[in-house]
């Protein structure tokens, strides 16, 4: 067997330490973006500038200010909203809430939640871009 330069052997091992310190420093970035990496919804809604949506192939669900509900162009009660949907076709199309900017989110959750149950897939917010000053 060959002996290194000074009489020793060559080191056959593979150091670790410095893998170790490249995963360590890995796992610390992973942990601190993560929470970065889940979105959520802006908190002002009816303000959000948004493209893409045409409402015009969809049915469109409207919640107005003194919560008076209409599914298309009927307004209904709020007792005949899950018989309403399921007349018109909801559970086959889009749907597009439209919502005022001055009823409650709980009240709007509650609403989503009864299209959910009346078998609604494809549910969107409509919003209004926002209003741009004079500069």
């Amino acid at each position: 067997m060959m002996l290194a330069p000074g009489g020793r052997r060559p080191m056959a091992e593979i150091n670790v330490t410095p893998f170790v310190d490249v995963v360590l420093v890995l796992l610390i970035i992973f942990m601190v973006t993560a929470p970065f990496l889940q979105g959520g919804l802006e908190i002002d809604l009816p303000k959000v500038s948004s493209s893409g949506l045409d409402v015009h192939e969809g049915l469109i669900v409207s919640i107005r200010g003194d919560l008076t509900l209409a599914v298309g162009e009927t307004t209904v009660s709020p007792e005949k909203f899950e018989e309403a949907l399921a007349s018109a076709g909801a559970a086959k199309r889009a749907v597009f809430l439209k919502a005022d900017q001055s009823v409650p989110y709980g009240t709007i959750v509650q609403y989503i939640s009864r299209m959910r149950r009346a078998g609604v897939v494809q549910l969107g917010l409509v919003t209004e871009p926002p209003v741009k000053g004079p500069r």
